[in-house]
């Protein structure tokens, strides 16, 4: 059988670019024999924003091009891969290559959780596929599992750890007792955390691409404005020690969920997790993902979330789907977005059980008061706790946790805000949400 030849235009050729690269280098033979002898790829253009910068002995300076409607517009180029991250010109480039029809790849979530909308639309104005395996957990097939695997089950709940850097970082402050500043340059000096981390300490890495799970699965835009998201940065040592002595671990998950009048919950922070959940055993820059659909049940997906290899493997997965839909002039073969309306769950009526720790000053009577106010908005106590510092017994301030049964999350903030009001509160609260998943 006679190839057909798909030249690529790659804008962006930082470590994910350059894995790319070398993956078509390395298998590209393999990949042709796998698609049955009918699709050959090769790069014709590379967009980068400094043409002198030291590259990879892989990458052919002779492609390299400053000027990305250059590479958008090369009659050579059939596919689009957009790498270059960002909402401003990465839009710019996705929208001008839906309108000459040409696919596009990309693993930018940021780009899809805030213009989704916008882009998905032209992607069907145009009958053009946008193909984002890449944006979300590496090289774990989630998005083409949820969209073809299981288009024919209806996406009950999602739950899951899918940000490489927080959960080194959560494992580091639990297993070697360092503090979060320590752990996160230990995370640095290896390499699993940029020299920024501020989208993925705080949570938005994990929300962006949890918006675009659930926008998939459940088929309307969900503004980001709306979605409640908490990182890592106040995660203490002594948060992680109570979590352990209570028999829990402490992961930034996400959590998805659909309730029974069919609103959407979705929320990103820290949160206790059983230590005999399997999520609880995901350690290092490792992701997963829980799915639960109504007809395949409980599935898990496993696998690096981040790094060269993994995504770059991601990224041409969804380039031999793109050439296929080239060379057959089929449509998208799973769903998308799709475009109905629906309904994101405040995020004050979510129900959890909780953890809260109070700073107090220990004195007869502060559990008495705080157990008042919290009996006052009908709240319920499962146990407390405030350990003794060994090294200060009769210390003048002290960690008091209550453990606390399930109730509306804006209840208890109610309850919370009259609390830190006491005297005997020196602080702000501290609320892990405790799950069961």
């Amino acid at each position: 059988m006679t190839s057909t030849p798909y030249g690529i235009g790659l804008a962006g050729c930082g470590t994910v670019g350059t894995g790319v690269i070398r993956a078509l280098q390395r298998n590209g033979e393999l990949i042709r024999q796998r698609c049955g002898g009918s699709i050959e790829m090769s790069v014709k253009r590379i967009l980068v924003r400094d043409r002198d910068k030291p590259r990879h002995e892989t990458v052919d300076a002779s492609l390299i091009t400053t000027d990305w409607q250059t590479l958008v517009d090369d009659p050579t180029v059939h596919i689009v891969v957009e790498l270059i991250g960002g909402t401003g010109l990465a839009f710019d480039i996705v929208a001008r290559a839906l309108s000459l029809r040409k696919p596009v790849v990309t693993g930018n979530k940021a780009l899809l959780a805030e213009r989704g909308a916008e882009l998905f639309a032209l992607s069907k104005q145009h009958n053009t596929p946008i193909h984002f395996e890449a944006a979300v957990a590496g090289g774990i097939p989630i998005i083409k599992t949820v969209q073809e695997a299981f288009i024919g089950n209806r996406i009950k709940a999602m739950c899951g750890i899918i940000n490489g850097t927080s959960n080194y970082i959560l494992q580091r402050m639990s297993e070697a007792k360092l503090d979060f500043a320590t752990a996160l340059r230990e995370a640095q000096d290896l390499g699993y955390a940029e020299s920024d981390p501020t989208l993925d300490v705080n949570g938005w890495d994990a929300a962006h691409k949890a918006i675009l799970l659930a926008t998939l699965a459940y088929g309307f835009p969900i503004s980001p404005a709306l979605v409640h998201v908490a990182g890592i940065e106040q995660v203490k040592p002594i948060d992680i020690d109570f979590a352990q002595q209570l028999g829990y671990v402490v992961k930034l998950l996400a959590v998805i969920r659909q309730h029974d009048d069919e609103s959407i919950e979705l929320r990103l922070q820290p949160s206790f997790v059983s230590k005999h959940h399997i999520l609880a055993s995901v350690n290092g820059v490792f992701n997963a993902v829980a799915v639960h659909g109504d007809g395949v049940g409980e599935s898990l997906f496993y696998g690096r979330g981040a790094g060269e290899d993994p995504t770059a493997s991601a990224v041409v997965a969804d380039l031999v789907e793109a050439a296929r839909s080239l060379a057959h002039k089929l449509p998208h073969r799973g769903f998308l977005p799709w475009g109905k309306e629906g309904r994101l769950l405040p995020i004050e009526e979510t129900r959890t059980a909780y953890y809260v720790r109070f700073d107090v000053t220990d004195r007869p009577g502060v559990v008495a008061e705080i157990a008042t106010v919290l009996a006052q908005h009908r709240i319920g106590i499962s146990g407390t706790h405030s350990p003794v510092n060994p090294e200060n017994p009769d210390a003048e301030f002290v960690d008091m946790v209550f453990l606390l049964h399930s109730c509306p999350f804006g209840l208890l903030q109610q309850a919370l805000r009259e609390i830190a009001a006491l005297n005997c509160v020196n602080s702000e609260p501290v609320v892990f949400r405790i799950e069961q998943i």
